[in-house]
């Protein structure tokens, strides 16, 4: 397909707009985050915002004429790769699907990609039902969206499944002739196309444990987890699932417009009254998902139900491998875990285990040597975002809240040395330091005011029920 489709490909027309300017250049070194590991190169953000302004001028035209060439340097496609580990592996004998690989590329490299995704962002817009890494979207707004269908489907009645879809090293298993086939449907212009399979076929990396490196090896399919352009890419080429599962009709609807998919990357949600339409739409996505060489992890994908008969029993879906996706009371999705109940409704045990483990390595590393000052803002900054995240998007009770505040209140018993409310009280108002039910709400205020402004179709359909939130707060 591809081979056919290149030779006559022209693509659109590459005109001056395009072209990368000295302003540009400026702002995408400025708005790069510091404190970054370097690549192979050893050159960092920083020796270029301190280097002298003429970096600047010498970067925009060296960037045009890759484009102009269809070029980029070798070591642009050389990076090494860090194994992270996804969870808790201490306590039992690790394997390296217990390891998530992150590649780090050369700084100079990651400002070219900046500059791409800049002037050539219109040919890499997806499905509104794709909410990673785009402008003013967010985990939250992919929750809240869920949460606002399966409340539209439970209010009206019907029982509401969701199944959430996790795919097999979906980043590495990219088929780099199809990605271009991709970017091609798209009309991207030739020259960034040349630019695109220049580079890929140059990608090579080695692993870095500690202070050891092994060989390089080459990378013959995937997008480098690290790299700018890298989740655009991927979002591109899996986005053709959300059109092949509108055109089948199944799965949930509102004011006709589908939302029977969610997507956040890699991360697939499918939602369906019907439990025969969700097996149906499982069948294709995995169909679609075989074209372009990835496929289920039957093991991680899991059902889960909301609605009057949440708890009925239900036949087990099976994927096109013959494998049963399990039904189950609690599942993950973007850190927030779904509990099935009559109601939509999130459990949070586990962020608070993650709070608890953040606060007490804080604590136990520093809390006999610093002050209270700084104490409270390492919880500030390092632990309360861990049990904040996604808070502004779930449905929260008085109990839920009292809990959280709980949590923050035995911190600060442990922090004051003192068992008495009355004082702990003292001391939080003394330092400034809000309730974390005062912080939920207000960061829900913010979020919801945020939500009710984007331009996504999905979130127009729900400014009712936003305007309505928002005034109860």
């Amino acid at each position: 397909m591809y081979e056919n489709k290149r030779s006559n490909y022209c693509g659109s027309p590459h005109s001056d707009q395009y072209e990368f300017d000295v302003e540009l250049v400026d702002q995408v070194v400025h708005n790069m985050k510091r404190g970054k590991a370097a690549g192979l190169d050893s050159i960092t953000v920083e020796h270029l915002l301190h280097s002298h302004p003429a970096i600047y001028t010498l970067l925009r035209k060296l960037f045009n004429m890759f484009v102009k060439y269809c070029f980029v340097p070798d070591d642009f496609g050389r990076s090494y790769t860090v194994p992270l580990p996804k969870g808790n592996i201490i306590n039992k004998s690790a394997t390296v699907d217990d390891f998530r690989g992150i590649s780090i590329s050369p700084c100079i490299s990651k400002i070219f990609e900046s500059c791409i995704l800049n002037r050539y962002r219109d040919f890499l817009v997806t499905s509104d039902n794709q909410f990673g890494f785009k402008k003013g979207l967010g985990c939250s707004h992919a929750i809240y969206s869920v949460k606002c269908v399966v409340n539209h489907y439970i209010d009206n009645g019907s029982t509401v499944n969701l199944c959430a879809l996790d795919l097999k090293k979906a980043f590495d298993k990219v088929n780099h002739h199809g990605l271009f086939v991709k970017l091609m449907n798209r009309l991207l212009p030739d020259n960034i196309l040349t630019v695109l399979e220049y580079w890929y076929g140059l990608c090579s990396t080695c692993v870095r444990w500690g202070s050891v490196f092994s060989r390089f090896f080459q990378l013959k399919c995937g997008v480098r987890q690290g790299g700018v352009l890298s989740p655009y890419l991927f979002a591109c080429y899996i986005d053709d699932i959300v059109d092949v599962l509108h055109r089948s009709g199944l799965g949930c609807n509102m004011k006709h417009v589908p939302v029977c998919i969610f997507l956040y990357a890699d991360d697939i949600i499918l939602i369906s009254p019907s439990v025969d339409a969700l097996q149906k739409m499982i069948v294709i996505c995995e169909l679609e998902l075989a074209l372009l060489e990835m496929a289920l992890n039957p093991k991680k994908s899991v059902c889960i139900r909301f609605g009057p008969r949440f708890d009925a029993k239900c036949a087990p879906l099976v994927s096109n491998s013959g494998q049963h996706l399990a039904w189950v009371t609690t599942c993950r999705y973007l850190g927030v875990f779904f509990h099935a109940h009559r109601n939509f409704k999130c459990v949070f045990d586990n962020a608070k285990k993650a709070y608890y483990r953040s606060f007490n390595s804080v604590f136990g590393k520093v809390g006999r040597h610093a002050s209270e000052e700084v104490i409270l803002k390492l919880i500030q900054s390092k632990c309360l975002p861990v049990i904040l995240f996604g808070l502004d998007a779930c449905p929260l009770n008085s109990s839920d809240k009292h809990s959280f505040d709980f949590l923050l209140t035995r911190s600060l018993m442990k922090l004051f040395n003192t068992g008495s409310n009355v004082i702990v009280t003292e001391c939080r108002k003394a330092f400034n330091v809000k309730l974390l039910s005062e912080s939920i709400i207000d960061r829900k205020k913010s979020f919801l005011c945020r939500y009710s402004i984007t331009e996504n179709v999905i979130c127009k359909l729900f400014s009712d029920e936003t305007a309505s939130e928002l005034l109860h707060l």
